[in-house]
């Protein structure tokens, strides 16, 4: 990335099954095939538990291999090139601070809805992660007979309605009274999250990514109607919160990390 633009992208499957030397070395690898560019450090966003300081990777649930991976040492003595990792939520919630419409705000936190939900919260303009990346991670608290993850991710519509929010979306698209209903339970599920949000850190701006974020038009008032219910109005009457128009956020806020860990005051940035 080169001024705030992508210079170039690519893709590769994920070798889950493979043994930890060799998904390493797919990994280093594929980033040596961007050599041809003139790269000052490489920033990679990881979807778990990371020690930024150290670059050590926990228990990635799909990586089976990946329970305890010193990714940060081998890739800096494989490449010779700065490494700086950090957990995918966070570089989502970095992207649009630094590249999206979230510049403005400095307090706010991104919320990735897709397969699992994700956050990552910027707090008095610095990235805010906790321990080894822990900060955010509401998918795993307590709501109902289960947790936030399973009523505002796509577990939503696979696990309790037997269907996929983009199949839903398309019958909401066409009036459909039933999948416009379902949306407004969805979007509900989603305004109670973001209460929860909003009584732990008061932001002033959510922003929304993640596959599902494009059918936010028929889930946006049963979020609004819950947001609603906020105690606290000088808060929730103040927050904005609107859906990322970055197609990259979190590949953008893993190449800013490199531009971050210049800046002494930013916490925790690997």
């Amino acid at each position: 990335m080169k001024d705030g633009t992508l210079v170039e992208k690519k893709e590769i499957p994920t070798p889950s099954q493979a043994t930890q030397e060799e998904i390493l070395n797919t990994i280093a690898e594929f980033i040596r095939s961007y050599f041809t560019h003139d790269i000052d450090g490489i920033g990679i966003g990881i979807p778990g538990l990371v020690d930024s300081n150290k670059g050590i990777v926990y228990n990635l649930e799909n990586i089976p291999a990946f329970t305890k991976v010193a990714l940060k040492d081998y890739l800096e003595e494989a490449l010779q090139k700065p490494v700086f990792i950090n957990n995918d939520a966070n570089c989502f919630a970095l992207g649009e601070y630094r590249f999206g419409g979230a510049d403005h705000h400095q307090n706010m936190v991104g919320i990735t809805l897709g397969t699992g939900i994700g956050t990552g919260i910027i707090t008095n303009g610095e990235l805010y992660t906790g321990y080894i990346c822990g900060a955010g991670e509401w998918g795993g608290v307590p709501y109902k007979d289960s947790n936030f993850e399973s009523y505002c991710s796509s577990k939503f519509f696979r696990n309790l309605h037997h269907t996929t929010a983009k199949k839903l979306a398309s019958k909401a698209a066409e009036g459909d009274p039933e999948a416009l209903k379902l949306f407004h339970e969805y979007g509900m599920h989603i305004g109670n999250l973001i209460k929860y949000i909003l009584f732990t850190y008061a932001p002033e701006a959510i922003v929304i990514g993640g596959s599902i974020r494009k059918a936010f038009p028929y889930f946006s008032e049963g979020m609004y109607e819950a947001v609603s219910t906020f105690p606290y109005h000088s808060i929730s009457e103040n927050l904005t919160i609107y859906t990322s128009k970055l197609e990259d956020s979190a590949i953008m806020g893993a190449a800013a990390l490199v531009e971050e860990d210049r800046t002494p005051a930013v916490n925790s940035i690997k």
